[in-house]
Formats: structure tokens, C-alpha cells, sequence
């Protein structure tokens, strides 16, 4: 009896009281370990195909929130004519720079920008008259948004566009229940205080991700987007019109890397309480990581610069409050050693 007791796994908090730094969970086998791991993958894929699905149904409305950006993309030119825009029912032309001799013979005056409202109007001989009506007083921002459209070219796009939509929407989906697989797998190895500091990562994690999309969607994309236009205009090509697969991929690809970006603080500060790094080494790594921090912004983002560094800034920032953390800590623990050894030494 005796023997079957100490042949039986003990529990975390058994194992914790008699050694707080010793690991948890029962001892398995090399082939437990497979087994475990298999049913994580099948879980992961499970999950992952169950989101895509749900995407996938929801195509559409999965599209235009992904389009959302590009509706509050601005865009700029050079110069000083007029810049004007008009609307049709739900069709909208322009914006068109006018030319030096249009500018002379139509410019308005007032906001550089302008929009107008296609009108018809019969003409008497079974033909209509187009005329152009001022829509707002104040048009200027409708002018500037940008007229681009998404097309599929080819019969088969409109599949690519939906695998692509299912695809990266099912991995947002499935991307928590994945987390909770692959912790089930990797928490049994890991000790108790080390548990503690990964949990609290996984809560800060979740949250710096929601907040890097976000930053993301709302002001890096539109800006990204805005910038790709304008290099085009500035090349002398029309950007009037883009591939739908290539529009999302980039969209998705974006808002993903940033949100990855954003986990930079958890993990650090993750190795930093388990002993992996610390300040002095943080530090010496700033250098590195600036230049990390770049690339990171070329690969992202578009081949404008101005994008790739508002991109960089957040993840530099997000660096450098990692290395003041891991710096606060270690000076806590050192006053907290100092006080305890001249507690100690006062008895």
C-alpha cells in the first residue's frame, strides 16, 4: 500500500509545497508526450477549420470590414490646381487633378478639394444633359478619399479572395482556443512560479494584441494605403484599380504582424521574471533591436517610408518600456534583499 502511494503522481500543489521551484504534473513517458501532443494538433486544426468555416459563411461581411480602411484612406497631391470628385448613384469618379488650362477656364476658388453629384437632365431630343451639382458647402474631405476599386481578374479569384478571407479569419477565431491547447501541452513542464508569470503574460498578451490590430486598422492602414496611391501617381501609374487577393493578403498580413509586434513587452518581461534575460542584457540588445524594429516595418508594411517608421515607433517604444520595467524590478528586489539582509543582521 505504502508503495503504490509513493508511485502515485502527486499534484501541483503537493509538489509545490515541499519544493516551490520544482515542476508540475505527473511524469510522462516519451510516447505520452506524443500521444498528448497529437490531440493538441488535432484540436488546433479542428479549431482552425471550424473558424474558417464561419468565415466563410460570413464572407461578405468579413469583406467589408476588411475594405473599412481603404473607405478612410485620404489621399494628397502636389500642386496647387483644383482636385475634384463626382458621384453617381453608388459610382464614384475622380478625384481628378485639373489642368492648368481647366483650372483657368472652371477653378471655383475656395477649398482646393471639391465634390459634386452627377445630374441628368432630358435635353429635349431623347438624350440626357450631365451637369455637375456642388454637394456640400464644405466637400473638401469627400474629394480626397480614395477611388479604388477590387476586382478579381480571372474566373477563379473570387474563390481565392474567400479561401484567403476563411483563412486568416479562422486562424483570429481559433487563435484563443489555440492558446489554450498549446498551454495544456507546455504548462506541465513549466514550475509553479513560472505558471504564475505565464498566465498573467497570456491576460497582458491578449490585450496588446487587440490593441496593435487596432492601431493598425484604424491609423496605420489608411495612412499605408493613402501612401501606396500617391507613389503611384507620383510614378506616373494609375492605381485606380487592385487585386482583390492581394489587397486582403496585405490587409490581413498587416493587422496580424502588428498585433504579433505588440506581444514584444510580455515575452521580454515573461524571460526577464523566469531568468532569461535581465536588464544590463535588454540594453545591451537596443541597438539590435532598432534595426529588428525596421525591418520588421519593410516587411509589413508598404515600400513607403513613412509607413514602415510609424510602424517601428510603437514597437521601439513598447522595447524600451520593457528595459524601464525589467530596470524597476531589479531595483525593487535589490532594496527588498538589502532590507531583508539588515533585518537579518539587526537580530
Amino acid at each position: 500500500m505504502a508503495t503504490e502511494l509513493e508511485d502515485s503522481p502527486r499534484t501541483d500543489h503537493e509538489a509545490e509545497a515541499e519544493h516551490p521551484h520544482a515542476e508540475g504534473g505527473p511524469v510522462k513517458s516519451f510516447l505520452d508526450h506524443l500521444e498528448d501532443l497529437r490531440w493538441v494538433l488535432i484540436k488546433t486544426i479542428a479549431a482552425i477549420g471550424i473558424g474558417m468555416l464561419l468565415c466563410l459563411i460570413a464572407g461578405d461581411r468579413v469583406v467589408k470590414v476588411l475594405k473599412w480602411p481603404l473607405s478612410r484612406a485620404k489621399v494628397s497631391f502636389s500642386g496647387t490646381n483644383e482636385v475634384w470628385s463626382a458621384r453617381f448613384g453608388t459610382n464614384t469618379f475622380g478625384p481628378v487633378i485639373l489642368t492648368d488650362e481647366l483650372q483657368a477656364d472652371l477653378g471655383t476658388g475656395g477649398s482646393r478639394y471639391k465634390s459634386f453629384k452627377i445630374v441628368l437632365k432630358p435635353d429635349g431630343t431623347n438624350g440626357f444633359l450631365f451637369t455637375l451639382r456642388p454637394e456640400s458647402v464644405d466637400n473638401s474631405e469627400s474629394a480626397r478619399k480614395l477611388n479604388v476599386e477590387l476586382d478579381n481578374f480571372g474566373p477563379v479569384g473570387g474563390f481565392f479572395v474567400a479561401l484567403q478571407v476563411a483563412f486568416y479569419g479562422g486562424i483570429l477565431l481559433a487563435a484563443p482556443f489555440v492558446f489554450y491547447f498549446i498551454s495544456g501541452f507546455i504548462f506541465p513542464a513549466l514550475r509553479m512560479h513560472e505558471k504564475h508569470y505565464v498566465y498573467r503574460g497570456l491576460g497582458f498578451g491578449l490585450i496588446l494584441f487587440a490593441v496593435g490590430v487596432s492601431f493598425c486598422y484604424f491609423v496605420l492602414l489608411p495612412l499605408a494605403l493613402s501612401a501606396s496611391v500617391a507613389y503611384s501617381n507620383w510614378l506616373g501609374f494609375g492605381a485606380s484599380r487592385w487585386r482583390a487577393e492581394e489587397y486582403i493578403s496585405f490587409v490581413c498580413k498587416f493587422m496580424l504582424g502588428m498585433g504579433i509586434g505588440f506581444q514584444m513587452p510580455v515575452v521580454l518581461l515573461t524571460l526577464v521574471k523566469i531568468g532569461v534575460l535581465n536588464y544590463k542584457r535588454l540594453a545591451a540588445m537596443r541597438r539590435y533591436m532598432i534595426v529588428v524594429n525596421l525591418v520588421l516595418g519593410a516587411l509589413l508594411t508598404t515600400p513607403e517610408v513613412l509607413t514602415q517608421i510609424m510602424m517601428a515607433i510603437p514597437l521601439q517604444f513598447l522595447y524600451e518600456v520593457s528595459v524601464w520595467i525589467a530596470w524597476y524590478w531589479e531595483r525593487r528586489d535589490r532594496k527588498r534583499a538589502e532590507a531583508a539582509a539588515s533585518a537579518h543582521g539587526g537580530h
